[in-house]
């Protein structure tokens, strides 16, 4: 990806984790080091490495797609075109497609895809009294949602400023409205979802251009973000002058996919293993109502040339189970771009990719290689005491 393209990324992605662009200036800056805060050094290195995973981000410039359509005597729900808001969305959407399909009558629905979009939407549909069958090619663990980072992120890779319009913009905020709410009630339930201090790395102070994000209209309303606070030098234990920090939802996705799964057989759904060659495929269920939740395939599938493909890739440390904070940037000059560390019970994520238009799925060994160096380097530095 060229540098225009990941700041902007950057900058969306910023804005939905309340990092350096949303924190009040100098306002919020704490005065004294807060004892009652220990915050516990990775241990990263290249032997505590176990894995690296490759996901495919369906991504729409213009954002994701919620409409509906005719398909011979069917109703098709289109919903997909998250980028890397799917698991931050996914509930909101869900519940927007599940009105829509209550207007159409009937109460049985097909949907298409396993992964976030579609199972959260199967709820969404079974909640509202439907008989819901799900045709997927993959199921968890193998859907691109269990390779994402995950966490309330609702903004990040999701539209480009210019082609929104303003019925995108409240159709946005009514389904962010709605997820963060029902993603919130599943916090201590089983669902692998729980709050995370999260700390955003600075080289400059409060004020300064480099901390700043410029958004020319900000999507998310402040009442989905938490308070965010300022940390200055020795006020923090990072060997960046300044830090940022907020809480945000962590999303844990192999134990939470698993539990939408669990639920959508408890309500009696149904998932069923199958590839969809063409429309003619689709008008043959007997269904009256489809919803559309493939992600990239809907491109061949229903002829959409605007989705595309944002590749990103996570290598995963051996779980750390004393780490409870996460981290964005690093504190070397040289580590090309955005990096982060999200601690989870399956391992210690570290991501920062973000490549449009890459199709493949082979992982990126110099890519690999910046961000594990950079955590390495980051991490040796951090103060304990």
């Amino acid at each position: 990806m060229d540098r225009r393209m990941l700041i902007k990324r950057s900058a969306l992605g910023l804005l939905g984790l309340g990092l350096a662009g949303c924190a009040t200036p100098r306002a919020g800056l704490v005065t004294a080091l807060d004892p009652t805060r220990r915050l516990v050094r990775v241990r990263a290195s290249w032997d505590r490495v176990i894995r690296t995973t490759v996901g495919l981000r369906p991504y729409r410039p213009s954002g994701f797609v919620l409409r509906t359509s005719k398909l011979d005597d069917k109703t098709v729900i289109q919903n997909y075109g998250h980028g890397g808001s799917g698991m931050s969305l996914s509930w909101g959407t869900g519940e927007i497609a599940a009105n829509m399909a209550l207007e159409q009558g009937g109460r049985s629905a097909a949907v298409l895809g396993c992964g976030v979009v579609g199972l959260t939407t199967a709820r969404q549909l079974q909640r509202r009294g439907f008989d819901v069958t799900i045709y997927a090619m993959s199921v968890p663990p193998d859907t691109t949602s269990n390779m994402s980072l995950a966490s309330w992120t609702p903004t990040s890779g999701l539209v480009e400023a210019d082609l929104r319009t303003t019925a995108w913009d409240e159709q946005f905020r009514k389904a962010a409205t709605i997820a963060y709410r029902d993603l919130q009630l599943l916090v201590g339930r089983g669902y692998g979802i729980s709050w995370l201090e999260g700390y955003s790395l600075n080289r400059s102070g409060p004020g300064d251009a480099a901390v700043s994000v410029p958004m020319r209209s900000p999507l998310l309303p402040g009442t989905l973000r938490t308070g965010a606070t300022v940390l200055g030098p020795g006020e923090h234990p990072f060997p960046t002058p300044y830090v940022t920090r907020r809480s945000s939802l962590r999303i844990e996705p192999s134990i939470y996919l698993d539990a939408l799964v669990r639920d959508v057989r408890m309500a009696g759904g149904t998932i069923v293993i199958r590839k969809f060659d063409s429309l003619r495929d689709i008008a043959e269920l007997e269904e009256l109502v489809v919803v559309n939740c493939t992600g990239l395939g809907s491109r061949e599938l229903f002829g959409d040339d605007e989705i595309t493909p944002v590749k990103g890739q996570l290598t995963h440390l051996m779980p750390q189970p004393e780490v409870g904070y996460s981290t964005f940037g690093s504190a070397m000059p040289t580590a090309g771009g955005f990096v982060h560390m999200q601690p989870r019970s399956d391992g210690i994520a570290l991501g920062g990719t973000s490549v449009e238009g890459d199709w493949s799925m082979d992982v990126d060994e110099e890519a690999r290689r910046r961000i594990v160096d950079a955590h390495v380097d980051l991490f040796s530095r951090m103060r304990t005491r």
